[in-house]
């Protein structure tokens, strides 16, 4: 890789980690009755796993929704930094599409992954196994929200050629 690709997988990268913390932290958040809130940073994780090379984009997931967590709920970043680094691997950006059959069984992989493996690290920190339930449920809903509108948006962005344009520009 040129010196060049190298600067522009890095800047791509840094701008999808900036973009997953503000949307995660701050961007329409939906609560829910169990605790904390549904937030659509997971649907720019998918994005960021469908584009970039996974280093970068374990990188991307890692750091913006660590810095999310760091600001709206700090007890959360570490779970959250190993949790989210885990999800994009379900994802590939080596197919020429965003919306391709992996992606959509990452969607579903991600989307049970993730609210048990929330769930087990807030029993962790609960000290009991009682809270598995309502942790699942809300970051279910999380994943379903999120899974739902990335699913919804990527022909879209397919149709503009959004992977050609970022990875080859």
């Amino acid at each position: 890789m040129s010196r060049k690709e190298d600067l522009h997988l890095l800047a791509t990268t840094a701008l999808f980690a900036a973009a997953i913390t503000v949307v995660t932290a701050y961007m329409l958040h939906i609560p829910i009755p169990t605790g904390g809130y549904v937030h659509l940073g997971d649907t720019l994780i998918y994005l960021a796993a469908c584009l970039l090379p996974a280093p970068y984009a374990v990188a991307a997931a890692a750091i913006g929704a660590g810095l999310a967590d760091l600001l709206t709920a700090p007890m959360w970043a570490l779970p959250t930094l190993v949790i989210k680094a885990v999800i994009v691997l379900f994802f590939s950006s080596r197919t020429e599409r965003i919306l391709c059959r992996r992606s959509c069984a990452a969607v579903i992989l991600a989307g049970l992954f993730s609210p048990a493996a929330y769930a087990l690290a807030g029993c962790a920190m609960a000290g009991t196994m009682a809270a598995f339930v309502p942790q699942f449920v809300g970051t279910l809903a999380q994943g379903i929200g999120s899974g739902a509108l990335f699913l919804a948006v990527a022909p879209a962005l397919d149709g503009v050629k959004l992977k050609e344009r970022v990875i080859h520009n």
